[in-house]
């Protein structure tokens, strides 16, 4: 593929999954708000890691590609997922309770909370996002992405 041609398919993708967004009635706004006023708008992964301390346990939607799928589970004993999300931009990590229901190399968007930094234990975890919902865009509406 052409970078005019990615570069051009790229704009098209963001262009729909903004419509999409825009356009919820305010029942099904992002992440449940209360209307447009309330709904949370798409940031490119480059603004989070330019900028976590602004996004610091916000609510965020992002959209990016899945790559490195990991199944888990959590301390109660429930299944949990995580994998990268990348861009041209650069790389987040997405956790999630539930069933995995991306696969390697799909283009998602991902509707959760953002941390700048989290401690597991002696770990420390930066720029990473605990999900709330993602979905393949191709099940937005195939007839417009591809």
């Amino acid at each position: 593929m052409t970078p005019q041609l990615d570069t051009q398919r790229s704009f098209l993708m963001w262009a729909i999954v903004f419509l999409l967004l825009s356009l919820c009635p305010p029942s099904l706004t992002p992440l449940g708000s209360a209307g447009p006023a309330a709904a949370v708008s798409l940031i490119e992964i480059a603004e989070l890691l330019a900028h976590p301390e602004l996004y610091d346990h916000q609510d965020v939607v992002v959209t990016g590609k899945v790559m490195n799928v990991q199944l888990a589970t959590n301390r109660q004993g429930q299944p949990a997922y995580g994998f990268l999300l990348q861009d041209q931009a650069g790389t987040l990590k997405v956790v999630s309770l539930g069933q995995v229901e991306v696969h390697e190399g799909d283009q998602v968007i991902v509707e959760g909370v953002f941390s700048r930094l989290r401690q597991v234990g002696r770990t420390i975890v930066y720029n990473e996002i605990k999900a709330l919902s993602v979905k393949p865009l191709t099940r937005l509406n195939p007839d417009f992405v591809g």
